[in-house]
C-alpha cells in the first residue's frame, strides 16, 4: 500500500554562471558618429568567418587554373622530386645557384604524401596541398577580419570580410593568391597574421605585438620572400618614432625612444633564429653552405647588366594598376584614395577619429590610421619602381588591399552623413536614414558580381590544361589498359559507383612520352601526370631555357635518411643564369635540318587556333596532321588577341556576349603509329603471360 507521506527534497546551491564579458564597443580608431547607442552591426565571429571563407577557398583550390610557369617548375616539380624522386629543374634550384629554397617546398611536403599512404594516388595529392593552404589562408583572412573588428571599426570589418570573400584578386590571380604553391603566398599569409598584431597601437605595456610581429614578418621574408619584408616599414617606424598607445613626457622622450629601440632590437634578434633551421636545410639540400634570402637578394640586386631578373620581360610602370583592377575592379581606387580620404576625414569629420583631440604626448588617431594604410601605398612604389613586373610580385599587399578598401569605404559613408546632416539639420533623420547603408551594399555587390564573372572568365576560357591533363589520367590511359587485357574485367551489371578505381601502375609497360612544345609554360605539373608517363619538350619557336630533368632517384625518404635526392646537388651543364637555350634538353633536335622530328613522341599537347591559323617549321599545326596525329581530347581556350577587351575580360551567358570572343582547340594528340604499335605489342605480351 502506497504511503500517503511526502517528503522534501533539498536541493544543493549552484554556483551562478560567470557572467561572459561585455566586449566594449567604440574603442576603435575609427568611431561611428550615428547610432552609437544602437544594435552593433552583425559581423561573423571568428568560427563563422573561418566556415564561410573555406567554403570559397577550398572551391578555389579544386577548381582554379595553374597559369604561372615559375609556380609549377619551381615549386611543384621540386615538390614532385622530393616526393617521387623525379621531375623537372630549372636553374634557379641548382647549387650554383640556389635561389629557391628547399625549407619553403619541404613544408608542403606531409599534405602531399597523406594521399600516398591512404593509397589515393598522385592528383589528390596535388589538391591536398593546395585544400591545406587554403586553410591556412582562411585561418589568416578570418584573423585579420576580427582584429579589424576590434582594433579599427566594426563596419570597416564588415566591408573586409565581404571584401575578401567576393574578391576575384584572392579567387584568382592566376593560379590563386591564397592556394599558389609560391613564397610571395607564403609571405602573404605571414604579413596577413603580423598585421593583426601591428593594427594595435605600440605601447611598453604590449611587448609581445611587437615580438609576434615582428616574428611573423621575419618569418616572411626569411621562409618565403625576403622582399616582402618591406611591408613591415611602418610597423617598425611606429615602433621605434610613435608613442603608438603611451603617452610619453617631454622630461621621459629619451629613455622611452632607447626602451623602444632596445626591445625591437631584441626582437629582431629573436626573429633571426629562424634562419637556423632554414639555412640548416637548404644547405643539407643544396650540399653545401647556403643562405637563400641572401641569394636572392644578390640575384636580383646585384646581379650586374648580363643577368637579373629583367631578362625575363619587363613591363609599363602602369602594368600593377591595370592588373589591379583586373582582379579587384572597384575596389582599386577605394584603395588607393584611403590615404588621401583619411586627410579629407581629419577636416570635415574629424570626431570620426575620435571624440577628444590628442595631447602633444600622445599619437593621434590620424596618425595610427595613416601608418596602417601606409604599407599598401610602400609595396606599390618599390614595385613600381622595378622593370621586371610579374602579378605574383603583389601577393603579399592582396588583403591589404581590401583592408584599404574597406577603410575608404567607411570614410566615404562617413562623408556622405555629413553632408545629409549639413542639408537636413537632422542627426536623427540621418540615423533613421537607409540610405547609406544601401550604398555601401551597392558598392560591395558590384565588385561580388564583376568578380564573379571575371571568375567564370578564368574557368571558362583558360581551363583547359587542367582539363586536358584530367582526361589523359581518367581516360585515355585507363583506355590503354582496357584495349591490351591489362584491366581486369568487370562483372556484368556492375553499376558506375561501384566500380574499383583504376590502378595505373601496369602502365609502365608502354614506356609512354608525352611531348609539350610551344605550350611548356602551361604545364600543370608532374602531380597530375601518372608515374610511369615520361614528359619531355620538342622545339618550339621559343628560344630561352627550359628545365632540365632532376637526376632520378627511387630511394625513399625516411628519418634516418632524410634527404636521398642527388639531384638536388647537382647543376646540369647546361642550366644558366642567363637564359641561354639549351639543346639537349628537346627531344630528337636536329639542329643541322633545323627542324624537329618529334616521332618519338606518343602523345602531344598543342593549342590551335583554327579560324587565324599559324604554323611554321618550329610549330606546325599538329592538330590538323590527321595522318599523323589523332584528337584524343580538343577544348576550347580562348583566343584572346582576337576577342573583345570586355568580353575576354568578364564572363557573361548568351551568344550576345560570347560572339565577340573567338577560341582554339587546346588538345591532347596522339600518335597513331607509334601508340597503336605499343597497344599490339602490350597486348601480345598480356596474351603470353608476361605482363
Amino acid at each position: 500500500m502506497a504511503s500517503n507521506v511526502q517528503t522534501l527534497r533539498l536541493r544543493r546551491k549552484e554556483d551562478p554562471k560567470p557572467s561572459v564579458p561585455s566586449v566594449a564597443r567604440h574603442s576603435g580608431i575609427l568611431q561611428d558618429q550615428l547610432r552609437r547607442s544602437a544594435r552593433k552591426p552583425w559581423n561573423p565571429d571568428f568560427s563563422t568567418a573561418v566556415r564561410i571563407l573555406l567554403l570559397i577557398r577550398v572551391a578555389a583550390a579544386m577548381y582554379t587554373n595553374i597559369q604561372d610557369c615559375d609556380e609549377v617548375f619551381n615549386f611543384w616539380e621540386p615538390l614532385h622530386y622530393i616526393d617521387h624522386g623525379h621531375g623537372f629543374q630549372t636553374w634557379e634550384v641548382t647549387p650554383m645557384y640556389a635561389i629557391r629554397s628547399w625549407s619553403y617546398v619541404l613544408l608542403h611536403l606531409i599534405p602531399a604524401r597523406l594521399p600516398l599512404i591512404l593509397n589515393l594516388g598522385k592528383r589528390p595529392a596535388f589538391f591536398a596541398v593546395r585544400i591545406t593552404l587554403a586553410v591556412v589562408s582562411t585561418l589568416c583572412e578570418a584573423k585579420l577580419c576580427r582584429t579589424v573588428v576590434e582594433k579599427v571599426n566594426e563596419r570597416v570589418g564588415r566591408y573586409l570580410f565581404f571584401m575578401l570573400l567576393f574578391s576575384a584578386g584572392m579567387w584568382n590571380c592566376r593560379s590563386s593568391t591564397h592556394i599558389a604553391l609560391l613564397p610571395s603566398s607564403f609571405a602573404m599569409y605571414a604579413t596577413t597574421i603580423a598585421f593583426t598584431y601591428s593594427l594595435e597601437p605600440s605601447s611598453a605595456k604590449n611587448k609581445r605585438r611587437t615580438l609576434f610581429a615582428t616574428m611573423l614578418f621575419a618569418t616572411g621574408a626569411i621562409v618565403g620572400w625576403p622582399f616582402a619584408l618591406a611591408l613591415s616599414l611602418p610597423f617598425v617606424f611606429e615602433e621605434l618614432l610613435v608613442f603608438g598607445g603611451d603617452r610619453v613626457d617631454p622630461s621621459s622622450r629619451t629613455s622611452w625612444m632607447i626602451s623602444r629601440w632596445k626591445r625591437l632590437f631584441v626582437a629582431g634578434l629573436i626573429s633571426a633564429l629562424i634562419f637556423v633551421p632554414v639555412i640548416a636545410i637548404d644547405s643539407a639540400a643544396y650540399g653545401g653552405w647556403n643562405i637563400v634570402p641572401w641569394n636572392i637578394v644578390r640575384y636580383n640586386l646585384f646581379g650586374g647588366s648580363e643577368r637579373g631578373p629583367d631578362l625575363y620581360g619587363t613591363a609599363p610602370w602602369y602594368f600593377y594598376i591595370l592588373n589591379l583592377l583586373l582582379n579587384f575592379n572597384v575596389l582599386v581606387p577605394l584603395a588607393f584614395i584611403s590615404l588621401p580620404g583619411l586627410a579629407v576625414t581629419y577636416r570635415i569629420d574629424r570626431k570620426r577619429l575620435g571624440m577628444s583631440k590628442p595631447g602633444p604626448d600622445q599619437s593621434s588617431p590620424f596618425t595610427l590610421l595613416a601608418l596602417r594604410l601606409a604599407p599598401l601605398y610602400v609595396w606599390t612604389a618599390i614595385l613600381t619602381a622595378q622593370a621586371h613586373k610579374e602579378e605574383r610580385f603583389m601577393f603579399p599587399a592582396y588583403p591589404l588591399i581590401c583592408f584599404n578598401a574597406a577603410v575608404a569605404l567607411y570614410l566615404i559613408r562617413g562623408w556622405m552623413e555629413v553632408a545629409y546632416i549639413s542639408a537636413t539639420k537632422s542627426s536623427y533623420r540621418a540615423s533613421r536614414s537607409i540610405i547609406f547603408g544601401a550604398i555601401t551594399c551597392t558598392v560591395i555587390a558590384v565588385t561580388g558580381l564583376i568578380s564573379l564573372s571575371r571568375v567564370l572568365a578564368l574557368w571558362h576560357y583558360y581551363h583547359a590544361p587542367l582539363s586536358t591533363f584530367n582526361h589523359l589520367e581518367a581516360d585515355e590511359l585507363p583506355r590503354l589498359l582496357n584495349v591490351t587485357g591489362l584491366l581486369p574485367p568487370l562483372l556484368p551489371g556492375t553499376e558506375e559507383n561501384d566500380r574499383p578505381s583504376i590502378d595505373l601502375a601496369p602502365i609502365r609497360a608502354f614506356d609512354l612520352r608525352l611531348c609539350l612544345g610551344k605550350e611548356w609554360y602551361r604545364f600543370p605539373g608532374h602531380y597530375l601526370v601518372p608515374n610511369g608517363v615520361t614528359v619531355d619538350f620538342v622545339k618550339s619557336e621559343f628560344g630561352g631555357l627550359l628545365p632540365a630533368h632532376f637526376e632520378e632517384s627511387h630511394a625513399k625518404l625516411t628519418l634516418n635518411r632524410w634527404w636521398d635526392r642527388p639531384g638536388s646537388r647537382i647543376t646540369p651543364a647546361s642550366l644558366n643564369d642567363l637564359n641561354k637555350e639549351a639543346p639537349e634538353f628537346y627531344v630528337s633536335i636536329s639542329l643541322t635540318l633545323f627542324q624537329v622530328p618529334i616521332e618519338s613522341c606518343d602523345y602531344l599537347v598543342d593549342l590551335d587556333f583554327p579560324e587565324h591559323p599559324v604554323s611554321s617549321l618550329l610549330e606546325p599545326r599538329y592538330a590538323v596532321d590527321n595522318e599523323t596525329w589523332e584528337r584524343v581530347s580538343c577544348l576550347p581556350f580562348l583566343d584572346a588577341s582576337h576577342s573583345s577587351l570586355l568580353t575576354r575580360t568578364l564572363w557573361l551567358p548568351g551568344s550576345w556576349w560570347q560572339d565577340k570572343n573567338e577560341f582554339g582547340d587546346y588538345c591532347l594528340l596522339k600518335n597513331r603509329e607509334k601508340v597503336h604499335k605499343k597497344e599490339v605489342e602490350v597486348a601480345a605480351r598480356v596474351h603470353e603471360g608476361k605482363l
